[in-house]
């Protein structure tokens, strides 16, 4: 069994490395996790926040993911905004829950950014299901359906494009957020959140965006008589962010870098389809290494280091951090030491492992 695949016994000489390491090293660690038992085990692992909390996995249990898809499916306002109310008091609740174990700790939560084909590729029992739900036939969701049908889902509808197309969406989710919030500061608890808007490739997009954040606020702080301070920054997975970093900068709180994303689009790979031709990139030494599993320096590190230099040009306090895979990768932890990142994010599992890379980066 691998001296990670269970918590850390606080009295074991693991525990004492990793107190050595946390002596030493400057990067913060966090976690990539979206459920308070993530949240809990991540915890025990030591990690110092929630660097990528995915709101759009809290909407795959089967009856969310039904009520979500009857929301997509609707042709109008009036009708995702029925289906909407309905799935509220699910991701209040979640997100209460995991605020709550987290405690002051920072938790950034990136707004939905699930390609739509995710939801809606479905069999013929859940198509009579929405008929039924719905009261249209299967013809016309089927239609609906095609209609929404993307040939490239990756670089299309989602992100903040969804939320630009439909602003409700974002409204429920952040309402779900700092409702669950400010419940807990009316209890007594000191919640720490940080609102992330993925896929931003223009500086108006996150206006827009951060816009309808601050607006829901607004009622809800009026509602309640309680204020809240949270931080609003973006999800930086495209190349064109890092080159309009500085501009992104003036209206932004944070950074995070979703390098798998971003190695993605700065390749031009899809990492669900490499495995079909990457084994002849490693045997005839085309590619020395996984660009998915390593950060590749030459190209999507210059991209980093252009946003994290233009982003410092235009806000020296920005906090920035990186919340893809490479969050918990050696090598690549400690590029983004030397890039003068604030902290990376990793799978709960692979915490001890960051916790010691960072340590060794100032070694």
């Amino acid at each position: 069994m691998s001296l990670f695949q269970n918590p850390i016994d606080a009295s074991g000489p693991l525990t004492e490395l990793l107190s050595w390491a946390d002596q030493i090293r400057k990067l913060k660690i966090r976690t990539n996790a979206d459920t308070p038992e993530d949240c809990e085990k991540a915890l025990s692992f030591g990690a110092e926040g929630i660097g990528l909390c995915r709101t759009e996995h809290m909407f795959f249990e089967e009856t969310r993911v039904h009520e979500f898809r009857k929301m997509i499916l609707a042709g109008n306002k009036k009708s995702r905004v029925k289906h909407l109310t309905k799935l509220l008091p699910y991701q209040t609740k979640d997100f209460y829950s995991i605020l709550k174990v987290m405690n002051d700790k920072p938790v950034t939560v990136r707004l939905l950014d699930p390609p739509l084909h995710e939801f809606i590729n479905i069999g013929n029992k859940e198509l009579e299901h929405l008929a039924l739900d719905l009261k249209k036939s299967k013809a016309s969701i089927l239609s609906r359906i095609d209609f929404l049908k993307e040939s490239n889902p990756m670089l299309g509808h989602r992100g903040c494009r969804l939320g630009i197309s439909y602003p409700e969406i974002t409204e429920m989710q952040v309402e779900a957020l700092l409702e669950a919030a400010l419940k807990l500061k009316k209890e007594g608890g000191n919640p720490n959140v940080e609102i992330m808007i993925p896929l931003v490739s223009h500086v108006n997009e996150f206006v827009n965006q951060k816009n309808i954040v601050l607006s829901v606020f607004d009622k809800l702080s009026q509602k309640c008589g309680l204020d809240l301070k949270f931080k609003i920054g973006t999800m930086i997975e495209v190349p064109r962010a890092c080159l309009v970093a500085e501009e992104i900068a003036k209206h932004a709180d944070f950074f995070s870098f979703g390098t798998n994303d971003l190695t993605q689009t700065t390749f031009g790979f899809s990492r669900d389809d490499t495995s079909t031709f990457f084994e002849s990139y490693f045997q005839e030494k085309i590619l020395p290494v996984d660009p998915f599993e390593q950060i590749d320096r030459g190209g999507v590190g210059k991209l980093m280091r252009i946003a994290v230099q233009d982003g410092r040009k235009t806000k020296k306090s920005i906090s920035i951090g990186i919340c893809g895979e490479h969050g918990g990768e050696p090598s690549s932890i400690r590029f983004c030491s030397d890039l003068g990142l604030n902290y990376v994010s990793c799978s709960p599992f692979r915490i001890p492992i960051a916790r010691l890379a960072a340590a060794q980066v100032e070694l």
